[in-house]
Parts: structure tokens; sequence; C-alpha cells
């Protein structure tokens, strides 16, 4: 956080602040569930059109494309130009359900109960995710498809050396080492990909994978992503929301 410090223990926002996640839900939410369910491959194709969706509740459901529509297009290309359609209608044919069920999985402990609809697939959420849960879940993927909860220590000791306190980490398998990998490789478009959407995040001879993240309004600025030694994850915005105002790259790069 910037500005004056007036207390000694203020907000941490990597821990503690859950905000909407935008694009860089999609990966998490809709293609590693959907991948692991054999609902989707890279190579599968959806129609991206303008397109009206009718919810649970019987009402109608109009999202857009942050830009142009580009008709046919494979989940590789969709995540390259972060196009909405094609991962709303993946997560309908996945269900809220199924996407929550592996979220949580993942780590994601702030789902509620009305996180139950297609907006789940590209962040719409009820509370949101904080940057540390964010990181674990993409770290999820990056270390082949086990979680491993994050830990802030290894051990405690006495002046004597003895152990006081240890972390135990917790850890489960949540994809296969297989779809891991495809993974893996398909995060890597938006930076690689020459319409990509994070193309600034490329580090000469490193493979980088890394999501962009922007919510209405431009309130919450995200980037989510892995090397192969780290995972990171990072928002940039106001805690009580407020429009970013910065120039043509993502300021939480």
């Amino acid at each position: 956080g910037l500005g004056e410090k007036t207390v000694s223990r203020g907000l941490n926002r990597a821990t503690q602040s859950t905000r909407q996640t935008g694009s860089s839900m999609k990966p998490i939410a809709v293609v590693a569930p959907a991948m692991q369910e054999r609902i989707i491959t890279a190579s599968s194709i959806y129609s991206d059109v303008r397109t009206t969706f009718t919810l649970k509740t019987g009402e109608k459901y109009s999202p857009k494309n942050y830009n142009y529509y580009r008709g046919n297009i494979n989940i590789r290309q969709a995540l390259e130009t972060s196009q909405n359609i094609p991962f709303i209608k993946i997560m309908q044919e996945l269900t809220t359900e199924k996407s929550k069920e592996y979220l949580r999985k993942m780590g994601i402990t702030s789902l509620t109960e009305n996180d139950n609809d297609l907006a789940l697939a590209i962040g719409g959420l009820d509370y949101g995710i904080t940057p540390l849960e964010m990181a674990g879940a993409y770290a999820t993927i990056a270390n082949g498809g086990t979680y491993i909860e994050p830990t802030f220590y290894t051990k405690v000791v006495d002046s004597k050396g003895n152990v006081v306190m240890q972390a135990e980490q917790e850890k489960r398998r949540v994809f296969t080492e297989p779809n891991a990998y495809v993974l893996q490789n398909l995060i890597m478009q938006p930076v690689i990909g020459s319409k990509g959407t994070a193309t600034f995040c490329a580090i000469e001879g490193i493979d980088v994978a890394a999501k962009t993240g922007t919510t209405d309004e431009d309130y919450d600025r995200w980037l989510c992503g892995f090397t192969p030694y780290y995972t990171a994850a990072t928002w940039y915005g106001y805690d009580y929301n407020e429009t970013v105002r910065y120039g043509a790259t993502n300021p939480a790069a």
C-alpha cells in the first residue's frame, strides 16, 4: 500500500484483500477443470460471437468481449487475446458447481453460494480472491498439477535448537501431469502470441506463462503466472473501487 502508515498493523493486501479477478480467472476456473473433465482439449473450437445465455434463474445474460469477436477459434487463441464468450460457453458445459469444486481443491476459500452463475468464468465473483490464493492456484498448474499449501515459514526453534513448531503443508493432486503440462504451455500463449495480452512479460531464454485480468471500470488490474522458478500473482488497484488510469501496459505486470 502507498501513502502514510498511520497504524502499526495495517491491511495486508496479499493475504486479506479479496478482489474481483477478471480474466485471470479463466485458466483456473474454466480451462484447467474442463481439460481434467475431458470437456475440452487445447485445440477445441468454440464460436466467439455475440451470445445471450439463460441463467439458472431464467434471467438473460449478454456478456461482451473487451475487444472484437473472432468467430471460430480454439482454446489457445481464445487465451491469447482473452476472449470472453468461449470461456462462458465452456463454463456452461462444465457447470459452476464443478468449477468451484476444482477451485477449492486449488486452495480458493472465499467462494460463496452467490458465485453460482456463468460470470464465474470471467471473474465475476461475490467477494473475490486474495493475491495469495491466486498464486497458490496458479502454482498448482506450475507444480505439475499438485496443490501445495502456501506457507511463510519452515520451522521455529528455541535457543537450544529444539524444534518448537514446524510447517505442515497440505498437498493434493488436482490435475494429471499430462494435463498440467498442456496447461503450462497454453498459459504461455498470452506472452508468446503475436496478439497476446501479456507479451510485455517475455523474458529472453526463459519460459514465461502469464494471464492478465481487468474488471469493469478498470477497478482491478491483475497479472498471474509463472516461470520455471517462481509463481506470482499481482493485483493493482484501490482499496475502495476507483478506476485505475495507466498507460498501455497493464500496471500489475
